[in-house]
């Protein structure tokens, strides 16, 4: 509802083609049940809504989403968005099915992880992880490859299909904590 925007870091409007947050111009007023915070910071100092999607409008004012700003991951410093990366992932021929997100590290806020659901038959190594760490190399560079390759038979979906990337990131914050824990307790028995 309303007329769709692209904005760039800076608040401003971006060209058609570039891609930015999703915000609606003269669109309804709407606020978040009991979270006025959460409700003040839907909007810019436009008026401008937004819901947290990350995409870009073309040259006919069609709306591209390409993700969503929850998912985004910092690692040291840059911005990558996971759904690129998954989008490529899901292309190579022994992979059904990925998950791309951000997990705790300690030098650079977050390093990027890629869990995959191979096809069936396909041998998963550490071959196989750097075969798939090559493919996103050398299509997307170095700062959008994984760190981290992890294999499933497959992955949490909603009955609707909808990935619940969330149960994932939430596992592995939770090990990071696990293991800080343990390092904390290890150190303070020295």
């Amino acid at each position: 509802l309303g007329v769709v925007k692209s904005v760039g870091a800076d608040g401003e409007e971006v060209p058609a083609g570039t891609q930015g947050d999703v915000y609606f111009a003269d669109g309804p007023k709407f606020e978040y049940h009991n979270d006025p915070e959460k409700t003040r910071q839907a909007y810019n100092n436009k008026g401008w809504a937004t819901l947290n999607d990350i995409g870009w409008v073309d040259e006919e004012g069609y709306l591209y989403l390409t993700d969503r700003k929850s998912f985004m991951i910092i690692s040291g410093g840059v911005n990558i968005y996971p759904q690129e990366i998954e989008n490529h992932l899901i292309t190579h021929p022994d992979v059904e099915d990925a998950a791309v997100f951000g997990a705790p590290d300690d030098e650079m806020g977050e390093r990027v992880v890629a869990v995959v659901h191979p096809k069936a038959g396909v041998v998963v190594d550490e071959q196989f992880s750097e075969k798939l760490r090559k493919f996103v190399r050398d299509a997307l560079g170095g700062v959008k490859c994984p760190q981290q390759f992890d294999f499933r038979s497959e992955l949490p979906r909603e009955p609707t299909g909808k990935l619940m990337k969330r149960l994932l990131k939430a596992e592995y914050e939770a090990a990071h904590r696990t293991q800080k824990d343990v390092v904390s307790r290890c150190a303070s028995l020295s």
